[in-house]
């Protein structure tokens, strides 16, 4: 399993093989099921990478969608690929909101991106409000750090060094993002646990894994071995 790294050489995800590709389609379409009524409204992803997520949910929906990260060789990759009238990518950070001239999101979306943020948890999530309309709400994909494969890679240094993982980034469990979220001021703070689905995995895998995912994320105590924490929550 291949890994697409940033400009400086950290590991930011997994090339586009069919398992992986199947795993981030489901998670845009897990997204575009938490925005109701698309038409007009704008969406923000955060951490857009190489662009596939913030592509597919502009090709499925009339929401307007910017993709922006600060890796300029992904967006610039992302602008090559991926076109659409409603859709657009660039080079923005977040936390300075001085930087989208006054533009406001419905929504701020991501996927496998707060943990890099993890020691300024609670500055991201003010600066995000900053950016979201009245009532707007955030939706993210996070590691799972109750997951066995992922608490091993985030809890050992020698696996975050192979991993390629950024000093500063580490996942985080349900409850700890609960109570940061509650703590900033959010409301309709609601986490679940979700996919088994690995990336990188063969193509024969890919069927019979999201079928038992989807039996296990009903079953109390295993679904929290889950690989992700789906967060949704308001600006109160």
């Amino acid at each position: 399993m291949t890994s697409i790294k940033d400009d400086r050489g950290y590991n930011q995800g997994f090339t586009l093989v069919k398992s992986t590709e199947a795993r981030m389609r489901r998670r845009a379409d897990l997204l575009l099921s938490e925005i109701k009524d698309s038409t007009e409204k704008r969406i923000l992803e955060i951490g857009c990478g190489t662009g596939e997520i913030a592509f597919w949910m502009a090709e499925k929906s009339q929401a307007k969608v910017l993709g922006t990260d600060l890796c300029v060789p992904f967006i610039k990759d992302a602008k090559t690929k991926y076109q659409l009238p409603n859709l657009r990518y660039d080079v923005l950070d977040f936390n300075k909101a001085e930087e989208f001239s006054g533009e406001r999101f419905d929504y701020i979306v991501g996927n496998g991106i707060l943990h890099h943020l993890y020691p300024n948890l609670d500055t991201a999530f003010d600066n995000m409000k900053k950016l979201l309309t009245e009532g707007g709400k955030i939706i993210f994909f996070e590691p799972n750090y109750l997951n066995p494969y992922i608490f091993f890679i985030f809890s050992f240094p020698w696996l975050r060094k192979l991993a390629k993982l950024e000093p500063d980034e580490m996942a985080f469990t349900k409850g700890f993002v609960v109570e940061k979220l509650i703590q900033r001021g959010y409301g309709n703070v609601t986490v679940d646990y979700k996919d088994f689905l690995l990336p990188g995995i063969p193509e024969f895998l890919i069927a019979p894994s999201i079928a038992a995912g989807d039996v296990l994320e009903h079953i109390p105590l295993l679904r929290r071995l889950s690989q992700s924490i789906f967060i949704r929550a308001n600006k109160a």
